[in-house]
């Protein structure tokens, strides 16, 4: 037996560790990129939605009331449910009088 190669206890241990420090230190820094990629899905949402409103302006010469105006012009054929305007990560978006898009502002 004093011939066979292997780990001890202990080194299994040390190396456990070591990983479970690894995994404690990138968990935190995955889940800010996680937040930021949510936020840019958003700003993409909402620019692409502003490209709606103004093609709607063009088409009826005047500013969409709700962001519910422009589904007959984003889909063909509305789905009988409704359709909520949400970015990706689940905030809603509105439309001001001036025609400019943005988040839903909590504080209302």
């Amino acid at each position: 037996m004093k011939g066979e190669k292997g780990f001890t206890l202990i080194e299994m241990m040390i190396v456990l560790l070591i990983i479970s420090v690894l995994v404690l230190i990138a968990l935190p820094n995955v889940m800010k990129h996680a937040e930021k990629i949510d936020e840019m899905g958003c700003d993409a949402y909402i620019s692409m939605v502003q490209g709606q409103v103004a093609a709607y302006m063009m088409e009826n010469h005047e500013l969409p009331e709700s962001v519910s105006d422009l589904i007959p012009d984003l889909l063909p054929d509305p789905a009988e449910e409704a359709i909520e305007a949400k970015c990706p990560d689940g905030t809603e978006i509105e439309i001001d009088s001036n025609g400019i898009v943005s988040r839903k502002d909590e504080s209302k």
